[in-house]
Parts: structure tokens; C-alpha cells; sequence
């Protein structure tokens, strides 16, 4: 059995042939270890999850979990490997017409034979590991912010999944909130024996929860790969532009474009004339 639980083999993917999102990265996330992935707005983070679950096949490459090659053509295949992973989404994607205890029974309802008792049981267990037992009865409507995403995280480890993703788990959440949300992925990682993959911008709370940090930039380029400590004590200007918030250095403001004159129908002698 290889210690790394999911495998990215040389892949290069993008929605259309014009633009590269992921640039042949190669990258191993650890059994049983919280792997972070930071990197900002559109560098491909959740893009990569995509290509895990069996969303997007790989333009060339390979995603290998747990040993398998994911095929997306085989819906036997990602039935069997979807049912191993548990999934929170960026904004919780809660059923806002169910309760918070029907939201967090849905996967069981739909994709095993348990009898309603048993369902019962395992719903409230898990409703309890994130504090909210009390709500099980609530409507989505009256629950704040970051119940709601502690709701998603009770759902997305419903089944036991042995590998859990959070898509920007911290996104819109106050601190207290942020902090509860940090210490629940780490806990949650640690009793269950799960592999963890924290797709993320925030930098402090993923250094303070991860085993291991990948940093993406723009083009699908991984920047650079280590412990928490090893990325913050980096000289490289585009680690520390990225883990200390700079405003200025390598990555830029601007997207990259054609020059001004050109969008707007006039050459750059007419401009400065």
C-alpha cells in the first residue's frame, strides 16, 4: 500500500485549448496527513479537486487514487471511488427546503440500504462531532453562517469517506467562526485516520492545521512544496509575496492582457499623441 493516497502524475488540463489551468504538476498527498493547497483566485485549486472526483479527465497525465487511475468514462469506477471521499463545497450547497438533519441524511438515504433507525443514529453522531446536534431540527434559513458550513462538513463525512475535500472552507466565516472551522478539519482528520485536502487561499489557518503545503500560481505552475515552516521561512519572492499578503512582487494585479490602445480601437502613436 503506497503512502500517498491520491497521486497527480505529470497532468496538464484547461477547459479549452486557448488556456492551461494546470501546467504538468506532479504531486503526492499523504495518507492519513492534512495536505493544504494555496494559491490565488483562479491558479487551478479547485480545478485539481475536479480532476480527483472524476469531474474533468486530465488533457495528459494521471490522477491516481489509492492506487487506481481515475477513468472518467467508468461510472462504475467513480461510483465505487466517489462513494471513499467526502466533498464541502465552497458556499456548504445545503438543500435550503430540508432540515439541517435531513441535509446531513441525504447521502445515506440515497446511496446505502440502511434502515431509518440506524440512519438516526449515525446523523445525530455526526451532527454531534461538529456541535450542532441541538439543530438537528432547524430549517437552512435559520441557521447563521457558519453553522451552515459546519453542517456541510457534518454531511461531507457522513459516510466515513477516507479522503476529505474542503473547497475554501474559511471563505466568508467571522473568526471565531474561522477558528472553529480549522481546529474541526484538524480534529476530524486525526480520529478518523482520513487523508485531508484543504483547498484554500487563507494562509494562517492552513499552516496552522496542515502536515504538508503546496503553493500554486497563475498557469498551473506549483511554486513550491513543504512543511508549514519551510514555506514561511522561504527567500523565494513569490512564496513571500503570497504567504505574507504583499501587494507588490512577482504575482500581479492585472490580468494579462493586449495593450490599452488595442481594446479600445486606437494605436499606441494616436494614444500619446
Amino acid at each position: 500500500m503506497s503512502d500517498a493516497f491520491i497521486e497527480i502524475d505529470h497532468v496538464t488540463f484547461g477547459y479549452d485549448s486557448s488556456r492551461t489551468i494546470l501546467n504538468d504538476i506532479s504531486l503526492r498527498f499523504m495518507r492519513g496527513k492534512v495536505t493544504a493547497v494555496l494559491g490565488s483566485s483562479g491558479c487551478g485549486k479547485t480545478t485539481l479537486m475536479r480532476l480527483i472526483g472524476g469531474v474533468h479527465a486530465a488533457t495528459r497525465g494521471r490522477v491516481v487514487f489509492d492506487g487506481e487511475v481515475v477513468d472518467v468514462h467508468d461510472r462504475a469506477q467513480l461510483y465505487r471511488l466517489r462513494r471513499r471521499l467526502g466533498m464541502l463545497f465552497q458556499f456548504g450547497a445545503l438543500f435550503t427546503d430540508l432540515t439541517v438533519y435531513d441535509n446531513v441524511a441525504f447521502p445515506l438515504r440515497e446511496m446505502t440500504d440502511l434502515p431509518e433507525p440506524m440512519i438516526h443514529d449515525i446523523v445525530l453522531m455526526k451532527l454531534n462531532a461538529v456541535g450542532l446536534r441541538g439543530a438537528a431540527l432547524l430549517k437552512i434559513s435559520e441557521v447563521s453562517g457558519g453553522m451552515a458550513r459546519r453542517i456541510a462538513l457534518a454531511r461531507a463525512i457522513v459516510l466515513d469517506p477516507e479522503l476529505i475535500m474542503y473547497d475554501e472552507p474559511f471563505a466568508g466565516l467571522d473568526l471565531i467562526s474561522m477558528g472553529v472551522a480549522a481546529k474541526l478539519i484538524r480534529t476530524l482528520n486525526d480520529v478518523t485516520g482520513a487523508t485531508s485536502l484543504v483547498i484554500s487561499h487563507d494562509v494562517p489557518e492552513c499552516m496552522a492545521i496542515a502536515d504538508w503545503v503546496v503553493l500554486l500560481a497563475n498557469g498551473g505552475r506549483v511554486v513550491a512544496q513543504g512543511t508549514p515552516a519551510e514555506l514561511m521561512a522561504s527567500t523565494d519572492p513569490e512564496v513571500r509575496q503570497f504567504v505574507r499578503g504583499e501587494p507588490d512582487g512577482p504575482v500581479k494585479f492585472h490580468y494579462p492582457a493586449r495593450p490599452l490602445a488595442e481594446d479600445f480601437g486606437l494605436k499606441a502613436t494616436e494614444v500619446r499623441a
